[in-house]
């Protein structure tokens, strides 16, 4: 059975299960708006399966890592969603990709909330980032929304290449 670690209202946030979700990771990664601000980069499915094995990896090397955002009136995979700290990154982030399909429903912003409780109640986090494309105006405005304020510039961070990014954040 696949745990789950948070629900809100609308959405059960539970780990990802690479049996239960591929199918649906996959035709997010596929989807050119969805992967727009995050890389870019659309995957087929071997891609997607790598980068799946990477999150879960993700999981188990830090204690925490993204989550797969379920909705609890269809069941349906609607996205990722959470703490997130790879080598190479600026500082502990709450991050959130939800797929094209399902926005403009407020789930990254009732996702991203839950999350930013349970780094600070659960996992004691001082602050809390959100890496961000410049011209990402949903996400910034999701950031905005829990809570979040602009931090600093990045100007070059993988997978995001030369694409300037924004780090917004908080603190507890």
């Amino acid at each position: 059975m696949t745990q789950i670690i948070l629900e809100t209202p609308r959405l059960i946030l539970r780990e990802i299960d690479i049996d239960k979700d591929i199918n649906a990771w996959h035709d997010m990664m596929t989807d050119e708006e969805t992967v727009r601000y995050i890389g870019g980069q659309t995957m087929d499915r071997a891609g997607a399966w790598r980068q799946m094995a990477t999150v879960i990896g993700h999981q188990k090397v830090r204690g925490y890592g993204f989550w797969s955002v379920i909705e609890k009136s269809s069941g349906e995979f609607v996205g990722r969603v959470g703490p997130w700290f790879p080598e190479g990154w600026p500082e502990p982030e709450i991050g959130w990709t939800i797929h094209r399909n399902h926005t403009r429903k407020g789930y990254a912003k009732e996702a991203g909330a839950a999350c930013v409780k349970y780094v600070f109640n659960t996992l004691s986090w001082r602050r809390v980032i959100h890496v961000i494309a410049e011209d990402n105006v949903a996400s910034i405005k999701t950031a905005e929304a829990i809570g979040s304020k602009f931090l600093y510039s990045i100007d070059h961070l993988p997978p995001f290449g030369d694409v300037k990014c924004l780090a917004y954040g908080q603190v507890k």
